[in-house]
């Protein structure tokens, strides 16, 4: 569970009660192994959620345990294929309109940090490395270049989570097959950029819309050779049986004909 999650289920729970000083930054770090960035995004991410409010010079203090009515989703929403691909089919609405209107208000300082962002990607994939916070950051440069602020807050609420490789495929060291994807998305990832940057809307949004499209394809073939796994080994196991049969009874057939000639 990460640093948002943990600390708004105990705000929920009521352990961290409404009007409660949270723990420092440093404790927060300690506790969760993560770097000061990873607690600060966190906080923002709380505020942004109504649950906490953070007094310059004094601290970070509980609200309260929000608006349980509000969107947001769950980690236990997350968890499989099917749920992956449904976000993936949510984020395409939201996210190919948000590449539009970027290409339409995007600053120079918001394509700078895209352009950081997709450096930081391909080093990481050429070390070996996945890039999941970069990947995230990109995307949320996207929502915040619509100078809306609702788009950049709903990123802000589902984070890293939105990437499907934070939930699905191991961490550690890349493969080869692993590089040569992840180049092929930031291939797509420049696509967007490029169209941003040259202020055509129509052009950001269709591949904002490849994009994302390419990556819920992807998930749905691996969903359906997952689905078709089970019947496949079924099916060999039936093959290998039917095998073993006719193999016996070839033997029993021909031990009977050689009895019938000894006895002759």
């Amino acid at each position: 569970m990460d640093v948002v999650d943990a600390l708004g289920e105990r705000i929920r729970d009521g352990r961290l009660a409404a009007g409660v000083k949270l723990p420092t930054e440093a404790e927060v770090m300690d506790e969760f192994a993560v770097s000061r960035t990873v607690v600060r995004e966190a906080l923002s991410k709380l505020q942004a959620a109504g649950l906490v409010r953070t007094r310059h010079g004094v601290g970070t203090f509980v609200v309260g345990p929000g608006d349980d009515s509000a969107f947001r989703i769950a980690p236990q929403q997350l968890e499989t294929l099917r749920d992956v691909i449904a976000v993936l089919e949510l984020r395409i609405g939201v996210e190919s309109e948000a590449a539009g209107l970027a290409a339409q208000r995007r600053s120079p300082e918001n394509l700078a940090v895209m352009r950081q962002a997709l450096d930081e990607f391909a080093q990481a994939v050429e070390q070996g490395r996945d890039a999941v916070a970069a990947d995230f950051r990109f995307h949320r440069e996207i929502a915040r270049a619509t100078q809306n602020e609702h788009f950049a807050g709903l990123l802000d609420t589902l984070g890293t989570k939105i990437i499907p490789r934070a939930r699905l495929d191991p961490a550690g060291v890349l493969d080869a097959e692993a590089q040569v994807y992840l180049r092929r998305v930031n291939a797509e990832h420049e696509s967007i950029y490029d169209a941003i940057a040259g202020q055509d809307a129509e052009a950001a949004r269709a591949a904002m819309r490849t994009h994302l499209a390419n990556s819920r394809e992807r998930r749905r073939r691996a969903a359906a050779a997952r689905s078709l796994a089970p019947h496949d080994r079924r099916s060999s196991s039936k093959r290998s049986g039917s095998r073993r049969r006719r193999v016996a009874s070839i033997r029993s057939s021909s031990t009977r004909r050689s009895r019938i000639r000894r006895s002759s």
